[in-house]
């Protein structure tokens, strides 16, 4: 068999995946058309954006997971939305908040390794309207989108 596990991993990350709602019916003891019904509305709402899986990321070659602070320059301050909408088309970075305190964003950045991680930083943080950055480096995930890892 052709091995197409990274084409089905990008994929899964995009949000290609589905409820199961039989599986969600039985456990809810619950019609499955009243679970259907109610998916639905809640994709409707926005309160559902998107399905996706959750994966163990050393076993994908993402196991490099860094926390990434960091401060704007003053002319970008005020517009924290303009460089995160420049940020978040990388692949590496998993999620983007802008936060309060002493720093503007905090981007979860998963890679390879230290070496890969390295480049990141080089060749994308390392631009015009990021002051500064510090890197917090996880050392073991134990939960991941709601879902235990270990």
């Amino acid at each position: 068999m052709k091995d197409i596990r990274n084409k089905i991993i990008g994929l899964l990350k995009e949000g290609h995946c589905t409820p199961q709602i039989s599986r969600i019916a039985k456990r809810l003891k619950d019609p499955a058309t009243t679970i259907q019904y109610n998916i639905k509305k809640m994709e409707k709402e926005k309160e559902i954006l998107a399905y996706k899986a959750v994966f163990n990321y050393k076993s994908i070659g993402e196991g490099y997971c860094t926390f990434v602070l960091i401060n704007l320059s003053p002319d970008e301050y005020g517009d924290p939305e303009r460089i995160s909408g420049e940020l978040v088309k990388h692949p590496e970075i998993e999620s983007i908040d802008i936060i309060t305190g002493d720093w503007e964003l905090l981007v979860k950045v998963r890679t390879k390794d230290q070496d890969a991680h390295y480049q990141f930083i080089k060749n994308v943080l390392a631009r015009k309207g990021i002051t500064k950055i510090t890197s917090l480096t996880s050392l073991k995930n134990l939960k991941s989108e709601f879902v235990a890892t270990e």
